[in-house]
């Protein structure tokens, strides 16, 4: 190949000075015609190589039942090699066309072996995506952290690929140079601590895809509540709903929890989950003319009626003794409250009715028994969101007194000392 360049760029100086054309003009008018020519000759390879391994790869790729080949172009691995053939070629060139540039041509092949250096990594980097691609396919590999290992193995070729660049730009023996890097590298860690903590953080938020740009995060550790609006290496801003803007270090976004609303807002609706307290003292069984009151209430009328019905024949049928309340089957006024509210929340329109309803019991506590609401609103806005959980607790806080049941409340001050006199 080197006979063929040297025919290729040899023949413009020896014409140029059969033209009786000084020696330092026909020096410099060759090297201008030969770049000239390098460029051309360069530029045609690319072209030929590139419409020849893309139409050669994406072919193959149509022809083969593994889809590994189709992840190769689309992480344009065949374009990547088609620039790295006419670089090759302009490496070989250059010791042809800078012979008698001596300063010129140690600087420009340098310049050049770095560039194939940079691009056999991004050739690599390629490979190992459609790698991985084609591995996340595969339900065996699907759970397995396929990233992680794929960037262990980039991070220590990039390390290779930096010493390799460095002992090319300084002349340095590569085996010198990494065994001074490993005996500074407990000083890099401890000077640029915090920067490589905050690189490895950035990757692992990125590769996690744990936050973007525009997400909601709650981290009550920082104060932040609020849109992420930018992310650095070593910081995350976070713009707050008081306007106000909270910087938290990159890695504590995988040394402490945060919350990420992403995930609420991708959804079909925003849960609502909250409680409110009954005085245990307050529930009790229902009699016979409180039932008749209470079928007054549409929502729960025909519930009644069939609860009801349902419960006499159970107390028929096993002779049960009604003059005491306890005795067999009965309906409470806590029971009923629960079966209103259900009914109140299946018909209120601000609620996703194809997600989770429900009015429930929770474990009983000193101050009362928690009655609470788990639903999700349609509406995901802060605004109405708010809105449409006043709204069901304002009518919940009024409906309950139609059921003799009585909200706990801490005595007040004033109370107390009336009770002390």
């Amino acid at each position: 190949m080197h006979k063929i360049i040297e025919k290729i760029f040899g023949w413009c100086y020896p014409l140029l000075r059969k033209l009786e054309i000084d020696d330092a003009i026909a020096s410099y008018a060759s090297l201008f015609i030969n770049i000239v020519i390098l460029c051309f000759l360069a530029y045609a390879i690319y072209v030929i190589f590139k419409f020849v391994l893309i139409s050669l790869l994406v072919t193959t790729a149509k022809k083969t039942k593994t889809k590994f080949d189709d992840f190769l172009v689309t992480n344009k691995t065949a374009k990547y090699i088609a620039h790295l053939i006419p670089l090759l070629f302009i490496y070989k060139s250059v010791f042809v066309i800078l012979n008698d540039f001596v300063y010129w041509e140690t600087i420009f092949g340098k310049l050049v072996g770095i560039y194939i250096v940079l691009l056999i990594l991004l050739i690599i980097r390629t490979i190992f995506n459609a790698l991985r691609d084609h591995l996340k396919q595969k339900p065996r590999y699907s759970d397995k952290p396929i990233d992680s290992y794929i960037q262990v193995v980039m991070i220590i070729l990039w390390v290779i690929g930096v010493a390799v660049i460095i002992s090319k730009i300084f002349g340095i023996n590569q085996k010198d140079l990494l065994t001074l890097l490993g005996a500074i590298s407990a000083v890099i860690i401890l000077i640029f601590r915090d920067t490589i903590l905050g690189f490895v953080a950035s990757v692992q938020v990125s590769v996690n895809d744990m936050i973007r740009i525009g997400d909601w995060i709650t981290m009550d550790k920082f104060g932040a509540d609020g849109d992420v609006i930018e992310i650095n290496l070593a910081t995350v801003k976070v713009r707050n709903f008081d306007n106000t803007t909270t910087t938290v270090p990159t890695y504590s976004l995988i040394s402490d929890s945060f919350r990420n609303w992403r995930g609420m807002l991708n959804s079909d609706g925003r849960r609502i989950k909250r409680h409110i307290l009954i005085k245990a003292k307050s529930i009790r069984f229902l009699n016979e003319d409180e039932l008749q009151d209470l079928k007054k209430i549409q929502l729960i009328t025909s519930f009644i009626d069939t609860r009801q019905a349902e419960i006499d024949k159970f107390n028929i049928n096993n002779k049960i003794d009604k003059t005491l309340s306890i005795n067999g089957r009965n309906l409470t006024n806590f029971g009923l409250f629960r079966k209103y509210i259900t009914q109140y929340l299946e018909n209120y329109p601000g609620l996703n009715k194809d997600m989770i309803l429900l009015c429930r019991q929770l474990q009983p506590t000193q101050h009362g028994i928690p009655l609470e609401i788990y639903t999700f609103s349609n509406d995901k806005r802060f605004e109405n969101y708010e809105y449409i959980m006043s709204d069901i607790f304002d009518h919940i806080f009024a409906s309950i007194v139609y059921f003799d049941l009585e909200i706990f409340e801490l005595p007040s001050e004033g109370k107390n000392v009336i009770e002390e006199e």
